[in-house]
């Protein structure tokens, strides 16, 4: 798609929306997709176990169903932006809310492993086009003066998804009598855990259908007068209209599309900032956040912890992320990007360096496992302080740094580079972590420990602050 950019006469203009009710509600809407990306991307934690019960499948190829949603992941961030241009921000929506919908139906009543891997694809090709879709439609609609606050919707909803997910595991768990292959309605448990999803696919869906387009795509594809009442609606009738729609297209016209090549450059055949920004997002998955996300409940299971209890403390784990979320959005412009990415590098490596350290204690095999109550405890608090310093910092410092650190000229392209940068390392660690796990789970920790260990000097002496910095500052 297009940069949201505006021009500086935009960005400094105090607009008051008339209808600032109605300005929330459509970011709220297209969030949705932000709501379902978390909720995606993370129900499939609580089937995992019942899943390798079901098919009988080891750690490996488990390990590929899981990580199947990634493939998709991909595809559908790389098609999102041109489609959009093509057809409408609305019209993708609607497609991704199909796409949600058709892939919840699918999982929840699959005829073998990999047709779920299959349906687990088409999830994930509708989360890419909702990581896309959501962040750029809600810049291009909200009014100058609450762009940033408004901006915000899209990662607290997908924290929010991920804690919903998890809190609907655990009620369906516990309706199947804390038995994940237990049956619910002719269902097994975890079949219902993947088929819910259908439901806020479905309001997304509906949502789509009575919110207005972009008016940035409206004035590209030459309907100016609809896209002044979309202005209208959302920067007030007190703005002069015909100015607006003047600065966007003088905006649209002055932008460059960068590609790979302009990317080229240096000894080692990227541009050094693109190296830090395939760097940012490299390290912040192999510190190992989506075995949380993704394996939570598999992983207190595999130290003797009961599956409903996992599922309990999973849900919590998502609280602590949202509750981190929001400290790095009220700090993120207070102190600085770096600052606040080293905190979380400090923390994460204790608490992760703590988790490796109860795991060593682990002893039994099978359904016969244990742990100390002292390391059990440990590695339950270093688990939610990982989550904590992890959403307080990389979490949202990464997307504050890759949507600031590149120079105009080739923003988009670069982006586009650390973004698949970040699916891939996403990717290693979702496929690596069961067959780690069944190695040596303490094992596991210790290499995330390493990788949080090495942010630190990475995030010295690499990574430039941008904080207080116009993006024409960015050389």
């Amino acid at each position: 798609m297009t940069s949201t950019a505006q021009p500086p006469a935009t960005e400094g203009r105090k607009a008051r929306p008339e209808h600032l009710g109605h300005v929330i509600f459509i970011t709220a809407a297209a969030a949705m997709g932000g709501f379902l990306f978390g909720y995606d991307s993370s129900v499939i934690n609580g089937a995992v176990e019942a899943i390798r019960g079901r098919f009988d499948v080891g750690s490996s190829t488990l390990a590929q169903v899981i990580a199947a949603a990634l493939i998709g992941c991909a595809a559908g961030a790389a098609t999102a932006g041109r489609l959009a241009d093509r057809i409408g921000r609305i019209r993708v929506m609607q497609i991704a809310a199909l796409l949600f919908t058709v892939s919840a139906v699918g999982s929840a009543v699959p005829t073998g492993l990999w047709d779920l891997a299959l349906w687990r694809v088409l999830g994930g090709v509708a989360i890419g086009m909702a990581s896309v879709i959501g962040p750029a439609y809600i810049a291009e609609v909200a009014p100058p003066a609450y762009r940033g606050r408004l901006a915000s919707f899209q990662q607290a909803a997908i924290v929010i998804g991920i804690a919903v997910s998890q809190l609907v595991n655990w009620a369906i768990l516990n309706s199947a009598d804390g038995d994940q292959r237990g049956e619910i309605a002719g269902l097994e448990a975890w079949q219902w855990m993947l088929g819910v999803m259908v439901v806020p696919a479905v309001v997304y869906g509906l949502l789509s259908f009575v919110i207005p387009e972009s008016p940035r795509f409206l004035i590209a594809a030459g309907r100016h007068d609809a896209a002044r009442k979309v202005l209208a609606e959302v920067e007030g009738k007190n703005v002069d209209l015909d100015v607006r729609v003047d600065e966007i297209e003088t905006a649209m016209h002055s932008e460059e599309k960068s590609t790979f090549k302009d990317l080229l450059g240096g000894r080692l055949g990227l541009l050094p900032i693109v190296w830090i920004g395939i760097g940012l997002s490299v390290f912040q998955q192999l510190v190992g956040i989506n075995v949380i996300f993704y394996y939570s409940s598999s992983l207190w299971q595999s130290v003797g912890i009961d599956p409903s209890s996992s599922f309990l403390y999973s849900f919590t784990t998502s609280i602590i992320n949202i509750v981190g979320t929001v400290i790095a959005m009220i700090f993120v412009d207070r102190i600085g990007r770096k600052p606040l990415a080293l905190i979380g590098s400090a923390g994460m490596a204790v608490s992760l360096g703590l988790a490796a350290w109860a795991f060593s204690f682990k002893t039994g095999t099978g359904t016969d496992i244990t742990m100390p109550d002292l390391q059990g405890t440990v590695a339950l608090v270093a688990a939610h302080a990982f989550v904590l310093f992890f959403a307080l910092s990389w979490g949202v410092v990464v997307w504050v740094l890759l949507g600031e650190m590149f120079p105009n000229k080739i923003r988009a392209a670069a982006l586009g580079v650390a973004a698949s940068a970040q699916w891939v390392a996403n990717w290693v660690i979702t496929v690596s972590f069961p067959s780690l796990s069944d190695w040596n789970l303490s094992g596991a920790y210790v290499i995330y420990t390493v990788f949080a260990v090495l942010s630190i000097p990475f995030i010295l002496k690499w990574v430039p602050e941008t904080k207080g910095k116009a993006l024409e500052e960015m050389g």
